[in-house]
């Protein structure tokens, strides 16, 4: 994936999740930390998730640390 930063393979830092995710518009593969919110089940994503308030249930892979130096998680898959 394009702008995909690869996890470091001697580390598990970053990890599959499950998680509700704010966003503005659908069309972004990665996430700022703070809009991200996870959750311990597919489920309770998909519960929580809040579609008219741009909350969106999805499965993210991170946290990483971007160039700019902020936490941030890609995108795997929208769930809602």
């Amino acid at each position: 994936m394009r702008g995909f930063v690869p996890p470091d393979p001697e580390t598990s830092v970053s990890q599959t999740f499950y998680a509700v995710v704010y966003v503005p518009r659908r069309s972004r593969k990665r996430f700022a930390a703070s809009c991200v919110e996870i959750m311990p089940t597919r489920e309770s994503a998909i519960e929580k998730a809040d579609t008219s308030n741009k909350h969106y249930a999805a499965i993210v892979f991170g946290p990483s640390k971007s160039s700019e130096g902020q936490y941030i998680y890609y995108l795997r898959e929208w769930l809602t």
